[in-house]
């Protein structure tokens, strides 16, 4: 079962960091992953200034990945989140970067491109055409 690490970079601004959940989805060029929990037990997730790590399994490989959907959604009281990046490391040790510089508000989902608009617009090109 091929495991991606998912690293997430939380702003250095006051109060950027949260206690919401936040999932992801990693969308590849082959398949999408399930949406994804990032939650360690017993440890305070995206905190001010802090870089977390999170392992999502996948049952098989998902291809190149071009999208990452990241979303937030309320836990206690209605708490904004800055998310500076996302990186995901690939089964085979490839890295791949999200940039974000945003803060997130409300519970909603953010799609972020990995850079590489012309491998993004292909996959959106192929998807569309099935």
């Amino acid at each position: 079962m091929p495991s991606y690490t998912v690293t997430i970079a939380t702003g250095n601004q006051w109060f950027a960091g949260t206690d919401d959940y936040i999932y992801i989805t990693l969308v590849g060029t082959e398949q999408c992953s399930e949406r994804t929990l990032l939650d360690k037990p017993l440890y305070n997730d995206f905190e001010r200034g802090a870089v977390d790590s999170y392992s999502v399994r996948v049952e098989e490989n998902l291809g190149d990945i071009v999208l990452v959907k990241i979303e937030k959604r309320k836990y206690w009281m209605q708490d904004d989140w800055y998310c500076r990046y996302i990186t995901v490391k690939t089964p085979s040790g490839d890295y791949v970067e999200f940039p974000c510089f945003r803060w997130l508000v409300d519970d909603k989902e953010v799609v972020l491109r990995d850079g590489r608009e012309n491998t993004c617009l292909m996959f959106l090109i192929s998807q569309t055409l099935q």
